[in-house]
């Protein structure tokens, strides 16, 4: 088969050739294994019975003798810092062992020096009066220099000290050294003890260690032997036991690499799925330990050093040597040793072993990374069993109303409340705080940490002091009992297992560690153990996207139980990760993960499939029964899981109108920092939207984390100067960093940049002192920053989402900006339409519209003022009334102030009315000319009045008709007027002979011809000054016409307001008038201040013109109910 591919398979070949060469002995009688073992022993001149059936004894019992008699030590030597050495001399630093440190690197050293160590600049200077020596250096040669070279340890050590041999050498070498000491007068003693584990479990203490010596060395070195294992295995025999067998491991784990690698390039020539083909040979019999640990790096393309593959050079080179020597041919283990020996000429040497593999790909040109499949979301989906027929979210709800546990949810940013509503957020996590907390029962509460944005080390130290607060808190009140959720990103960024190590460390032991990163609504399923995030149709493996690719939390596995192992660098490894399956959930339901849960082994790692808000709510029906039997988890989870677990259910989307904000005039604050690519879609699509409305202040990255202090200080000042007078001036504003993306050389580099623009976005805040309508923060940095440092906010309650996974909040009572809307924007959350969506639905309204105000009116039974202006000091009257009233306001202009004021009159409203706290109107009256209002509908108005009240009635409906479709087109409201009033207004004069009362049954007609919004109707009232008898109104027909207009939409204008009584006022509004034209008053009241003495200057008589208008207009106002009626 590999002939007919073309494929080298070496190792394949020698073991067939040693099989043929077996079985064409003498002695092989029969197809038969064991037979043709004995064939092998027969040839090779040794008995492997015999061997068995040796004088047995147990290794670690042996090793359990030896090290309960063992001699005090006090202080220690030890050369070779290393990445193992370095873990083995501080933990036993830990230990309480007085250590002395020596490496040729100077950065080992002063690493060691940190961790408390003492340092020396020779191998004699740290072998001075100490009991043991321990060498962990990298072969023969560096062993030989530091013990007998140029200020070697041998000439420096006291007599009676012993020696540990820890570095992989060959059992040869160990003997001879052995022989060198005993025949040197101090009688130096030595331990072969090579230990075999990894770099993580030489720092924890736990290596594997294969001792061998004398009874007298292996006693007087016992306790440090000790202290560095697990499993401490004494080998019988002298010196170079312990080396002999660490070789033959070496042997077996150097052939299983080169032949998984052999074995996986194969099946990727055959055209296999290595992945699916990994997953199988994992389960079937030619699997081994290291196929199962390797493998998956040569599918993942992922050679981040854990064993080097040079080590294995030099361990199968001990391996030929030994065999050469011994006469013993070792065919496979020589054809390995070459593998990897081409693999460090091609230059490979420092990757991790697995990238053997390479050499391979390199001769065949295969390629053994296996990517995961994109799936298609709708068939992936389907595919699945259906799901658990019965929805436990009512059980949730009861089982934790029973229950005492709270939940605590440590968020490594602002987002993780994006499932949740009505919990409260704390900031800040003294344990006055939390003991204040724990008072109030609370189902769940929140504690921002923001710790995604510090180093891994602060983070742990973060965690941990949050975790014994929390500890500290729960035990000062009575039968107060919680679980603690590690809230992290569902894309599997962030610090784990740091977080969760420190979160231990703290609270204890878990039975079990919860890896549940599922997020319906940010598109993140788990399937199969494999993460994946939706992008439109498609299921994308987490590994694939960007979010992988982060510069600070990067990584490479998809399949969580390989992530765990990626993340942990194998101290958890996928083999030993329990999971959930979606089978699982939607076959047995919430007493199976109760089961599944209740018997995990103490201490693992359990991953969590789910497809669907009903998985999720299975699962944490389940976990909660397990927590009421006694188990105890630590959850490392996205958003999901926390709604689910406390019964939260979902509610509409929160709009301005719920909070009671829709009114307020200030312009929102949108605040953009986060960089990964779909918030860079999202701006654009904002600007593309929304740019001709909102006012863009973009920040320079380079400028604020890059050059001076003085040009960041300009630049944060620039911005906030300018958001402010936009905020004043009741514009939305977006502030965005620049986006193109800035990254250090280091994770820790690329933090400390983060760390720098959004410290100056949080400057920028700080100094804005406008209080916005509302605050839009995009990225889990940003959010958390703004809310704690530039809005001091301590605590904060989330009343809902504004879209789904957008959380809104309400910033609490001390912060800068209390009960101001925070909207929380994930950086990963949403279409490329969404922060448009949610700006669209939060954006300042913009001024009501004539028809709204009416439509209030008529909710609220009271009637809008519209009041003629003809000048700056009218518009500011009325204006100024209606916010110090609190009242809408019509701003109206005559075409006769048109005439006189032209545009510039028209510009003045309409400024006033946007720059006002309250809703204004702008509308044009009496328009009786077409090709006035021709022009008039081009010129900004909200409304305005078609007069056609002079012409015969059929006149009157097709002039009202025309100039209505028109402006309904652009969205204004229309007034027309049936019937005439007699009187004055702007030197336009009706004689009392030419007024006519409004017709009911022609008013029929003439609204469901022209399909106005308004009638003007003519009940006896009059423009300018009433008879000195008084109004004389019809209310009766006013009565009869409001009737009418109500079941037709239409709202009653009444004008000539000027003159009438208090009662007449408030019957006609009882009876549907919903707008009162004022003139008259107004007018009379800025003459009356022109022609006061003593006004000296212009300004003077400007500004007693407007408050003499201003008295009138806001009287009116109070008269006509609106007062108080702004919303």
């Amino acid at each position: 088969m590999a002939k007919s591919h073309k494929f080298p398979v070496p190792l394949l070949t020698v073991a067939h050739q040693q099989l043929i060469a077996g079985s064409s002995h003498p002695q092989q009688q029969k197809d038969d294994d064991s037979t043709l073992l004995k064939v092998w022993e027969s040839l090779l001149g040794v008995n492997l019975a015999d061997a068995v059936n040796s004088k047995s004894y147990n290794p670690e019992e042996l090793a359990s003798q030896i090290t309960s008699q063992s001699d005090t030590v006090k202080r220690i030597g030890f050369i070779g810092l290393g990445a193992m050495g370095l873990g083995m001399a501080t933990h036993l630093l830990k230990s309480n062992f007085c250590v002395l440190g020596y490496d040729v690197y100077p950065p080992s050293l002063s690493r060691f020096a940190d961790a408390g160590g003492l340092t020396g600049s020779t191998p004699a200077e740290v072998s001075q009066d100490v009991d043991v020596l321990v060498v962990m250096v990298t072969n023969e040669l560096q062993a030989e220099s530091v013990l007998y070279g140029d200020q070697g340890a041998v000439s420096a050590l006291p007599s009676g000290a012993s020696i540990i041999l820890s570095s992989t050498v060959s059992p040869s070498f160990v003997s001879q050294l052995e022989k060198r000491l005993q025949s040197d007068p101090k009688k130096l003693k030595l331990v072969d003890a090579p230990v075999s584990g990894g770099v993580k479990k030489a720092a924890n203490g736990t290596l594997t260690i294969m001792a061998s010596g004398t009874d007298e060395a292996l006693k007087h070195s016992g306790s440090v032997l000790a202290a560095l294992s697990e499993k401490l295995y004494i080998i019988r025999g002298s010196c170079g036991a312990g080396s002999a067998v660490k070789m033959v491991n070496q042997l077996l784990a150097g052939v299983h690499i080169a032949s998984a690698a052999e074995a996986m390039a194969f099946g990727a020539r055959l055209g296999l799925n290595t992945r699916l083909l990994f997953d199988v040979i994992t389960n079937s019999g030619g699997t081994s330990w290291m196929f199962e640990n390797r493998g998956p790096h040569m599918i993942e393309n992922d050679y981040t050093p854990l064993s080097a593959l040079d080590i294995f050079v030099k361990d199968l080179g001990i391996v030929s040597r030994e065999g050469s020597s011994r006469r013993v041919p070792l065919h496979i283990a020589n054809i390995a040793h070459q593998l990897f020996l081409s693999g460090s000429a091609a230059g490979w040497g420092r990757l991790d072993d697995a990238a053997v593999v390479k050499v391979y790909e390199t001769l065949s040109g295969v390629k053994v990374e296996g990517k995961l499949p994109v799936l298609n979301k709708e068939s992936a989906l389907q595919s699945l069993p259906p799901e658990w027929p019965v929805d436990p979210i009512n059980e949730i709800r009861t089982l934790t109303e029973n229950s005492l546990r709270t939940l605590i949810v440590l968020d490594d940013d602002p987002t993780g409340t994006q499932t949740v509503h009505d919990i409260e957020v704390l900031t800040e996590w003294s344990i006055e705080s939390l003991i204040e907390e724990f008072k109030k029962r609370p189902k769940c509460f929140f504690i921002l940490t923001n710790s995604r944005a510090l180093t891994s080390e602060k983070a742990s130290a973060l965690i941990a002091d949050i975790c014994r607060n929390i500890d500290s808190a729960a035990k000062s009140v009575e039968k107060a009992d919680y679980t603690v959720v590690l809230r992290g990103d569902s894309t599997l960024r962030g610090h784990f297992p740091e977080e969760a190590d420190a979160a231990v460390s703290v609270l204890g032991e878990m039975d079990a560690w919860i890896i549940c990163p599922f997020f319906l609504q940010g598109g993140r399923y788990t399937i199969g153990d494999t993460h994946y995030v939706a992008d439109s149709d498609r299921l994308v493996p987490a590994g694939e996207t960007e979010f992988a690719k982060d510069a600070a939390f990067g990584y490479k596995s998809s399949n969580l139980r390989e992530w765990v192992e990626e993340k942990t660098k194998g101290q958890r490894p996928a083999s030993s990760v329990s999971s959930i399956s979606i089978q699982l959930l939607r076959n047995g339901g919430p007493d199976a993960v109760c089961e599944h849960l209740c018997n995990l082994q103490k201490g693992s790692t359990c991953i969590v499939n789910a497809a669907s808000e009903r998985d999720m709510t299975v699962f944490a029906a389940g976990m909660i029964k397990a927590e009421l039997k006694g188990k105890h988890f630590l959850c490392r989870t996205a958003a999901s899981f926390v709604s689910t677990r406390v019964g939260i259910i979902q509610k509409s989307p929160i709009l301005p109108n719920d909070i009671g904000i829709s009114r307020e005039r200030n312009g929102g604050l949108i605040v953009v920092g986060s960089y990964v690519p779909k918030t860079t879609k999202q701006v654009e699509e904002l600007k593309l939207q929304y740019g001709h409305v909102l006012k863009t202040i973009e920040i320079s990255v380079n400028k604020v984390a890059m050059e001076s202090s003085e040009t960041r200080e300009e630049e944060i000042n620039r911005a906030a100067e300018m958001a402010d007078v936009y905020l004043r001036n009741h514009k939305d504003t977006f502030i965005m960093t620049s986006r193109e993306l800035i990254t250090g050389k280091t994770p820790s580099e690329s933090l400390e940049i983060n760390f720098k623009v959004s410290s100056a976005l949080v400057e920028i805040v700080r100094r804005i002192t406008t209080r916005p309508r509302y605050i839009l923060a995009k990225g889990g940095i940003t959010s958390s920053d703004l809310a704690t440092k530039a809005l001091e906010a301590k605590r904060a309650k989330v009343v809902g989402q504004a879209l789904a996974g957008i959380p809104v909040w309400q910033l609490g009572p001390e912060s800068r900006h209390p009960k101001v809307p925070y909207i929380v924007f994930p950086g990963n959350v949403g279409d490329s339409n969404a922060l448009a969506e949610v700006v669209k639905r939060w954006a300042h309204p913009g001024r009501l519209s004539t028809k709204e105000l009416l439509l209030e009116a008529e909710r609220g039974s009271y009637a809008v003022g519209a009041f003629n202006v003809y000048n700056l000091e009218g518009v500011e009257a009325v204006v100024a009334a209606a916010e110090e009233e609190n009242s809408p306001a019509i701003l109206q202009i005559h075409p006769s102030a048109l005439k006189e004021g032209g545009v510039p009159l028209i510009a003045c409203c309409i400024s006033a009315a946007e720059q006002a706290s309250v809703p204004i109107t702008v509308h044009f009256d009496h328009g009786n000319s077409k090709q006035e209002l021709l022009e008039v509908l081009e010129m900004g108005f909200d409304s305005l009045m078609v007069d056609g009240s002079h012409l015969p009635f059929k006149d009157n409906v097709s002039y009202t008709k025309y100039i209505s479709s028109l402006a309904h087109s652009k969205k204004m409201l229309v007034e027309a007027e049936l019937g005439r009033l007699s009187g004055t207004e702007d030197d336009l004069t009706v004689a009392d002979y030419e007024a006519k009362l409004t017709d009911i049954n022609q008013a029929h007609e003439f609204i469901d011809a022209t399909a106005i919004d308004a009638l003007a109707v003519c009940i006896g009232n009059v423009h300018g000054k009433y008879p000195s008898s008084g109004p004389n109104l019809r209310l009766d027909l006013l009565k009869d016409l409001y009737g009418l207009c109500s079941k037709k939409g239409v709202h009653v204008v009444l004008h000539g307001a000027s003159g009438l009584s208090k009662e007449i006022i408030e019957e006609c509004i009882k009876l549907g008038v919903r707008k009162f034209n004022v003139n008259t008053e107004v007018r009379k009241a800025y003459m009356d201040a022109l022609s006061s003495p003593n006004k000296k200057d212009l300004i003077n008589v400007m500004a007693s013109a407007k408050e003499a208008m201003k008295a009138v207009i806001a009287e009116k106002m109070r008269l006509f109910g609106s007062a108080g009626k702004a919303c």
